[in-house]
């Protein structure tokens, strides 16, 4: 191993420039033993021979760490049940939650029944019984998400009426905070760290926390920034705390869950609890230190989840997801908090965990078979909830908690790219819904996962279905079964529209909100300009995440790609590329349903119209807005525009600093890949010959 120089050291930029690439080139080295040099105590790089990378997951390229801390991690049994079990839920909770579920039942009987006397008529064919229990099954989904976001509505409304200051109960727990990375800008993760470093600092409770940068980055290039990005990130930061620390393996072994659980196993008894972050996560000091407290209030609290503000979008299209996400998110998120209690759920980000409880509880298997449906569970966040409340740990979303924030993708075709993974993940929860001895709310929790990603399959199916039943139906404009369809149809809308209705409505009557999104007019014009594009962006998305879960039931593997967080204009050609296959399904579909049906091309047309113009506008959102000015004279501006809170603005602000510096790096990566010169003093024959580098001999 290597210890690698502090900057500035006599020769200790190119010796790190050095030891570095020969780091880097690890993976393949030839077989050999390690070595050891000693320089200074920092950056340690591991040289393992290829039989030790083969034999161990979380075998380390490159790390910077305290001394290890072991903590046992099995992988769980799925078909037996610990022997501790859950703890008595608080009173009342089991009404709310017959509330949500029975009251989504009683929709989808409602949906299911006039359909049935509609369509029953003359008896009812196999298509009419697809299309009756399709019909059931979304009218239930529908009506679920109406009463939870009313329930949220109801719980904020009363919140207003009765505030209860929150209690500022000092940190005391000893707290890491993970930021796992895979082939991310270095820029955006170190400007990260630093401005969440600082922010600890600012709220004087810097000794209790360490942040770790936990990379799995295949990148060569990405990898030896961030190793050097490092250095300068201490120097920066100085004394005084938060450590910052660095560890990058050399196989990226059940890629984010395997990360983080590789971290509980070495570090993790020095911790009582972790912070865990996505790459493009932020977090206030204060919300930090009330997560802490938080934690160490409820010893039987093994979670505590953060409902996170997205920020940053610079694209029209991450403008439009980020101004809906702030403005209804709170009630949906508020809403399932109100039933969920401690059987809640974990997004896999933003979000504080007790060490101990985690380690017991959520070492995750391999599913037996292969991918898609076997192998590692790719989205592990609802499994470790769920295997956490399984112990016996309390899981829990404190909706309320501000200063929680993260960044959306910049296009529809990143948004595609990530439900992709996404889909898949939440499909393989099929393989967890049998574990054994998991609460019937975790349950309830994979269901709803999975239903996010068949939902759009359904209402794909439900529309071509329709095309052949509903034409042939012959139903009079007066009669009673049309009024009823009619009726119907009108019900779905208005459950679809209710929650952003509501949380509208708490915009406009809370006169701190409603300036930060800009007044009340460009409040209300933001809302329409979002429900406008919501219907011709909804569709295509609909249409793409039907062939996910098609390309998932065959078989295919989504693999593990980075995620894209900085905005790039498509061009013509990639955007035709990419919906050519949409814009002749819109045509062909708005063709047919005008011979089929005049009411079926009305009924459809927003779906045709979006898959027709579905590159246009993939094409014209992908545009990158240029400048902090622009956002403020957005329409779809948000509070965190008018007043960022400081961590956000001091993160934009180091982004942009590294950015700048661009032109210096790749001069200073010339110099170190220069060969050394070396400067050789002859002195008289008795005495011995001395070199010295150039900058030592200088």
């Amino acid at each position: 191993m290597v210890d690698v120089p502090r900057e500035g050291a006599p020769g200790g930029a190119r010796r790190l420039s050095n030891s570095i690439k020969s780091t880097f080139s690890a993976p393949t080295v030839r077989k050999r033993r390690r070595a050891t040099t000693r320089w200074l105590p920092g950056l340690t790089l591991s040289l393992s021979e290829p039989e030790a990378v083969a034999a161990s997951s979380s075998a380390v390229a490159v790390q910077s760490v305290p001394p290890t801390a072991r903590l046992s991690m099995p992988r769980q049994d799925l078909r037996r049940a610990p022997s501790r079990r859950f703890a008595q839920a608080p009173s009342g909770l089991g009404g709310r939650r017959a509330l949500v579920f029975l009251g989504a039942l009683a929709f989808a009987a409602l949906f299911g029944g006039v359909l049935m006397r509609v369509l029953g008529r003359d008896g009812v064919s196999a298509l009419e019984w697809v299309t009756i229990a399709i019909s059931a099954v979304l009218g239930g989904w529908v009506g679920l998400g109406f009463i939870s976001a009313t329930a949220g509505f109801i719980a904020v409304l009363r919140e207003r009426a009765r505030p209860v200051a929150r209690a500022l109960a000092e940190p005391v727990g000893r707290t890491a905070i993970l930021l796992p990375v895979y082939n991310e800008d270095p820029g955006m993760i170190l400007a990260a760290a630093q401005a969440i470093a600082e922010d600890i600092r600012r709220v004087g409770h810097a000794s209790l926390y360490d942040l770790f940068i936990l990379s799995d980055t295949r990148d060569e290039v990405i990898a030896r920034d961030e190793a050097t990005g490092l250095l300068r990130l201490r120097l920066r930061l100085g004394d005084g705390g938060p450590g910052v620390f660095y560890r990058r393996r050399l196989q990226n072994t059940d890629r984010k869950a395997g990360n983080i659980g590789d971290w509980t196993r070495s570090h993790g008894g020095a911790y009582d609890y972790m912070l865990v972050l996505d790459a493009d996560s932020l977090m206030t000091g204060e919300t930090i230190a009330a997560l802490t407290a938080g934690m160490d209030a409820d010893p039987r609290l093994g979670l505590l989840q953060t409902a996170p503000t997205i920020v940053g979008g610079e694209t029209p299209f991450a403008r439009l997801q980020q101004f809906a996400s702030r403005l209804y998110g709170p009630v949906f998120a508020r809403g399932q908090q109100w039933w969920s209690g401690d059987e809640g759920n974990y997004w896999g980000h933003n979000a504080i965990i007790r060490v101990a409880a985690f380690a017991e509880s959520a070492g995750l298997p391999h599913l037996t078979g292969p991918r898609p449906f076997g192998g590692h569970i790719l989205s592990h966040d609802f499994v470790e909830a769920a295997l956490l409340r399984r112990r016996g740990w309390a899981v829990r979303t404190d909706a309320a908690l501000g200063g929680s924030y993260e960044e959306a993708p910049p296009t529809l075709l990143d948004t595609a790219a990530r439900d992709r993974r996404w889909c898949q993940g939440n499909l393989q929860h099929a393989r967890v819904l049998g574990a054994a001895g998991l609460h019937w709310l975790s349950r309830a929790h994979l269901v709803m996962g999975i239903f996010a990603y068949l939902t759009p399959a359904l209402w794909l199916m439900l529309l071509v279905t329709a095309a052949f039943v509903w034409p042939w139906q012959q139903l009079e404009t007066d009669s009673a079964e049309f009024h009823q369809v009619t009726a119907l149809f009108e019900l779905a809308l208005a459950l679809l529209m209710a929650p952003k209705l509501m949380a509208l409505g708490l915009a406009l009557t809370s006169p701190r909100l409603r300036a930060g999104f800009g007044g009340g007019l460009r409040l209300c014009l933001g809302f329409i300009g979002e429900s406008l594009a919501a219907i011709f962006t909804t569709p295509v998305m609909m249409v793409m995440q039907s062939v996910a879960v098609a390309e998932v039931a065959l078989g295919r593997d989504s693999g593990w790609k980075p995620q894209r967080r900085e905005g790039a204009e498509l061009n013509r050609r990639d955007a035709w590329r990419a919906h050519r296959g949409h814009v002749l399904l819109g045509v062909a579909g708005g063709l047919g349903a005008l011979f089929l049906s005049k009411y079926l091309l009305v009924w459809a047309s927003p779906v045709f119209l979006s898959l027709t113009l579905s590159a246009l506008l993939s094409l014209h959102t992908s545009k990158p807005r240029q400048g902090g000015g622009a956002r403020r004279r957005d329409l779809f501006r948000i509070p965190e525009d008018e007043t960022p809170p400081p961590v956000l603005t001091r993160a934009t602000e180091l982004r942009r600093r590294h950015a700048g510096e661009a032109g210096l790096r790749r001069r200073i990566e010339v110099l170190f890949r220069a060969a050394v010169p070396m400067y050789q003093f002859t002195a008289p024959r008795h005495a011995r010959r001395e070199t010295a580098p150039l900058d030592e001999a200088a």
